[in-house]
């Protein structure tokens, strides 16, 4: 790598930094202006006279938020310096971020009053739009140097042209609209009066000026909520081959009406604190996917024609539904709800109630489904190469790249909110530990790096048990642990097997699994040493009173069984018997799990 080279990837990583903390502090100003901890740190930059805030109040919160604004500003003048130095032909990269470096002055210095003094809510809705504007700069530079890498996205002018990319302008405006106005409502007497969804305490009309405020930002949620559903759906018509554009518009869109479910929760129940906090996160993760979504589309600079092509393509509607389908690896997912009910039954000691059931299997499925898709999307040069994965969707062809990584984030992001609004916070944010844990950690990660790919991606797998338990308990203990153990310790025998039977296809494919790297002979071993501590593991339960005697008997059974094909995978090897391994031991879980919720039940 050239000099150049190096010190763009180091550019771009910075911008990246940039944006982040940037989200973070409008995240973090977000909830310091709706828990009225602005005031709780007074004599700006200073809190109470003195560098350090007081220990136990409000005061940590708002000067974390001043620390992180510090960060991002410093962050982001170091890449407009440099910007100047090293880009001067990147007119859109300078330009952007000065105009930020130039406002974030300005907002410094409205941050300053606003945490001396209690200003009016329109003073207040100006610093989140200074802070929006500002994000939106440097995500436009942030975007356009990652772009840079990539043929079909650079430049340093934006052309919108088409009726999508008009479509994506109104809809960033419309958005934009809908926080200030929002901004306004929350620092006035109109934020709490309102105490149903979609009506104001059941009326459309009312007498009062807060409850018509509410209803009207209300009614200007909707309109803009009509307004993204035609971008998603000329997103899934007109940009099917853009790998940016057609996921970035169907994150906004999902998180937008993320943001209104959320919004009516809060609503209802009493504004808690962690709905307030997901409330601020939601709407600056839309605003920045919008702006992501429209330089994109600026820097593509499709034309009227292209998308009218594009659109004008013949689909077969029922083979791509089967497709999308194929894409979540529904036999997986099945397997994977019954250990997320095994935690709920386990956990509680009874069987939940329906509604908890339903909507605890309904986002746990949405979430193992969306990261098959996403890694599907991961993998599709890899399943080009395999003889097993050639025919996957993506690998095939007969879905985009685009449209499989766009339906796996719809799904992962919609069931983070059915978990946060329906289950409880412990559940989503474990089930979004799962999904990161698989996609970022396995996926691209391990899969590729280690020959304990297996191993240590094994742990995302075993999440779905914990998932059921904190959503039946709203906590984790320990016999909670040992459901994820047994998956963790189950998941290296169950995949050496299949990779014993495929060890050509890993190999041709340039996947590190144990056969390719350490012979088939090493990899039979390890399958009975694993197996051997599954069992053991699965007969301790009983002994340490985390399961009775039905569940003795069953893990007795069913161990004999496992082991059994898994020392004539080790002492007869070949394919047929490692095989029937693979086979039987997807069998051997999903009993066990069940022998678990029969013996809970007792």
């Amino acid at each position: 790598m050239d000099n150049n080279s190096h010190y763009q990837k180091n550019f771009r990583y910075l911008l990246i930094a940039a944006s982040v903390a940037m989200f973070l502090v409008l995240v973090q100003g977000g909830i310091t202006r709706v828990t009225e901890s602005g005031l709780s740190c007074p004599n700006w930059p200073t809190c109470f006279g003195d560098w350090l805030p007081p220990v136990g109040t409000q005061a940590i919160f708002a000067y974390t938020h001043r620390l992180t604004a510090a960060i991002s500003t410093s962050l982001v003048l170091v890449a407009a310096l440099l910007s100047v130095w090293q880009y001067q032909k990147a007119r859109l990269i300078r330009h952007t971020l000065i105009g930020a470096s130039l406002l974030l002055g300005f907002q410094s210095l409205l941050g300053a009053v606003v945490a001396s003094v209690e200003l009016p809510g329109w003073i207040r809705a100006l610093h989140l739009g200074t802070g929006l504007v500002i994000f939106g700069l440097i995500l436009t530079a942030t975007v356009n140097a990652v772009a840079s890498q990539h043929t079909r996205l650079q430049g340093d002018r934006l052309r919108f042209h088409s009726p999508f990319a008009r479509l994506a302008l109104w809809a960033l405006g419309a958005t934009f609209f809908v926080f200030v106005t929002g901004a306004l409502i929350s620092g006035s007497d109109s934020s709490l009066v309102c105490a149903s969804w979609p009506l104001c305490n059941g009326l459309f009309f009312s007498s009062s000026l807060p409850d018509w405020a509410q209803m009207g930002h209300r009614v200007i949620v909707g309109g803009t909520s009509l307004l993204m559903m035609a971008l998603l759906w000329r997103a899934w018509v007109t940009q099917r081959s853009q790998r940016a554009i057609l996921p970035a518009a169907t994150v906004a869109v999902v998180l937008f009406y993320g943001q209104i479910l959320v919004g009516a929760l809060m609503s209802t129940r009493e504004f808690p604190v962690y709905l307030l906090g997901l409330h601020q996160a939601t709407a600056v993760a839309v605003w920045g996917a919008l702006v992501i979504l429209t330089i994109c589309v600026g820097l593509a600079g499709r034309s009227v024609q292209e998308e009218g092509f594009e659109a004008s393509q013949p689909l077969a509607q029922k083979q791509r539904l089967l497709d999308l389908l194929t894409l979540t690896k529904p036999i997986i997912v099945t397997l994977l709800l019954v250990t997320t009910f095994t935690g709920m039954v386990v956990g509680g000691k009874e069987l939940p109630a329906f509604s908890l059931t339903a909507w605890t299997l309904l986002a746990g499925a949405l979430a193992a489904g969306g990261s098959g898709a996403v890694n599907q999307y991961i993998d599709r040069e890899l399943d080009q190469r395999m003889v097993r994965t050639a025919g996957r969707p993506i690998a095939s062809g007969r879905l985009t790249p685009a449209e499989g990584l766009a339906f796996g984030l719809a799904l992962l992001l919609i069931s983070f909110y059915l978990f946060a609004a329906f289950v409880n916070l412990l559940a989503a944010l474990l089930s979004l530990a799962g999904m990161l844990y698989y996609v970022l950690l396995y996926s691209i990660y391990l899969k590729k790096a280690t020959v304990q790919n297996i191993v240590i991606g094994g742990g995302a797998g075993a999440i779905p048990p914990l998932v059921g338990w904190a959503a039946a308990t709203g906590s984790i203990n320990i016999p909670a642990l040992f459901l994820f153990a047994i998956i963790f310790l189950w998941t290296p025998p169950h995949f050496w097997a299949l990779a014993l039977v495929r060890s050509k296809d890993y190999k041709r494919a340039g996947i590190p699994m144990l056969p390719a790297v350490r012979g088939k002979k090493e990899t039979r071993k390890q399958i009975l040493l694993y197996s051997l501590q599954l069992v053991a593991l699965t007969l301790l339960m009983p002994l340490f009173g985390m399961a009775g005697s039905v569940f003795l008997i069953a893990a007795l059974i069913l161990g004999m069984w496992i082991l059994h094909a898994a020392y004539r995978v080790w002492h007869i090897g070949g394919n047929k018997v490692a095989w029937k391994l693979y086979r039987y031991s997807s069998m051997y879980l999903a009993f066990l799990f069940v022998a678990l919720i029969v013996d809970a039940l007792m």
